[in-house]
């Protein structure tokens, strides 16, 4: 790809070991991707959101990218999404996160289901066009998708995402912010937005029930996130105390490590599976 001979002719000219060393990384990543796209090696990986009230009942799932490396290790998105997500392979994930997540909504008629996305693939027509279908070919898709943007993608276009937001709640359709906290939201753009679900980040949550600080942030995002009818979920939970903490706290759901890591053989698949080898 013409993305990969610029690296490449840059890897020939940078200045210092460390501009090196982070070419080769890059170039390295990039051709772990491509290679995945090109081997039908992406997967998602399904994590279930559960309610806070009710902690053995889940409120959605969220799906999370994944590729398979050469060696079979399944890389998470987190590896490679900043390298590709200004590229147009950050366009084509995006495309296959989505239509994978429309195919499984699809096949589930139970299930709701998150999907992460970047404002710039409003404007890529293949994702455009892979949304529109998955509505039209199944009415009750479109009320049980959520699709997540994180903060810092909705602030580079917050009026293209206003206007697509619009559009596609009209079609039954959630929008949830993601990784709230970590960037530098307009709260006037916030009060546009109109986002059905605040997901606070995972820096604020981790350890919360023995950080004075975080307690207190984290209260003034939950406050906000009420102020705007806004559903909260605390991200990266991972043991007993910070999940007490945050449901005493008011916040609506919690996702992490404390009750399930994300699988790629979720329950559903499971039961396909011994419902195949029982036949």
């Amino acid at each position: 790809m013409n993305r990969l001979k610029q690296m490449h002719k840059a890897a020939n000219t940078v200045s210092t070991p460390l501009d090196h060393a982070v070419q080769m990384r890059d170039r390295s990543v990039l051709q772990m991707v491509e290679a995945a796209l090109k081997s039908k090696q992406v997967l998602l990986a399904y994590q279930p959101i559960m309610q806070a009230r009710a902690p053995d009942k889940i409120a959605f799932y969220e799906g999370l990218l994944r590729v398979m490396d050469e060696t079979g290790r399944i890389i998470p998105a987190k590896d490679f999404i900043n390298e590709i997500e200004q590229m147009e392979l950050g366009r084509i994930m995006d495309c296959v996160a989505l239509e994978k997540g429309l195919r499984t909504l699809a096949r589930q008629p139970e299930l709701r289901l998150s999907i992460n996305m970047s404002a710039r693939s409003i404007g890529y027509p293949r994702w455009m066009r892979t949304l529109r279908q998955g509505l039209k070919r199944n009415v009750t898709v479109g009320e049980r998708l959520i699709l997540e943007i994180t903060e810092s993608s909705a602030m580079t276009v917050p009026e293209l995402v206003v206007n697509f937001m619009a559009e596609f709640h009209a079609k039954g359709v959630s929008f949830a912010l993601d990784d709230f906290g970590a960037g530098y939201t307009s709260f006037r753009y916030l009060r546009d937005f109109y986002f059905d679900i605040l997901k606070i980040d995972g820096q604020f949550i981790r350890g919360i029930s023995e950080d004075a600080d975080n307690q207190v942030l984290t209260s003034a995002l939950v406050a906000i996130a009420k102020q705007f009818g806004m559903l909260t979920v605390a991200e990266f939970v991972e043991n007993a105390d910070d999940a007490n903490f945050l449901t005493a706290l008011g916040v609506d759901c919690l996702q992490g490590y404390y009750f399930a890591a994300p699988t790629v053989r979720p329950v559903w698949a499971r039961a396909d599976e011994a419902e195949i080898r029982s036949a």
